[in-house]
């Protein structure tokens, strides 16, 4: 294991943060929340932020706070999926499948939602589940498994979630079909 530093892995990944940001800003235009200020990208802690109007309705709460971990994962999934095939079947050398490769990956290392976007989301958790809201409900053990994986960076969690969606998901698929 070795540490490389977080605005070195943002630069690497700099269109996961991109796209990060741009699923907060999608929810929150949504969910009609009003947008203070954007950064989609810088070099810096934090890489990318949207800092937008508070709300105490959990469903917008969950979806601005989640939107990355859903648009990440399935943009990982898409170009991921497209260079499968001529990389790991053909094993044809072909650079634009390795970008796609790059892109994916790099896009579903940054699907972890941050820590302060799943605390706002299980502040409000306890009192919707109370009222029986089925997403409160099931948000709990997502938050809690996210809020561990979040944590797990340090140890490449990231990149091992990016693999198993941009890689391992497609082969699956793939060996099941064929």
């Amino acid at each position: 294991m070795f540490f490389i530093p977080g605005w070195l892995i943002s630069i690497a990944t700099f269109p996961g943060v991109i796209v990060h940001e741009a699923a907060h800003f999608l929810f929150c235009r949504k969910f009609k929340l009003a947008i203070f200020d954007v950064c989609f990208f810088r070099v810096g802690n934090p890489a990318g932020y949207v800092l937008h109007e508070a709300s105490d309705d959990f469903t917008k709460v969950f979806f601005v706070g989640m939107g990355p971990f859903f648009v990440n994962t399935a943009l990982c999934l898409v170009f991921c999926s497209a260079a499968f095939l001529p990389v790991w079947e053909l094993k044809a050398f072909d650079p634009l499948g390795y970008f796609f490769y790059w892109l994916g990956l790099s896009i579903g290392m940054q699907a972890f939602p941050s820590t302060t976007d799943m605390k706002h989301i299980w502040k409000l958790a306890p009192a919707e589940a109370k009222k029986g809201n089925a997403l409160a409900i099931l948000s709990f053990p997502v938050i809690a498994i996210l809020y561990i994986l979040n944590l797990a960076r340090f140890f490449w969690a990231d990149l091992g979630y990016g693999l198993a969606v941009g890689i391992l998901a497609p082969l699956a698929v793939f060996r099941a079909l064929v």
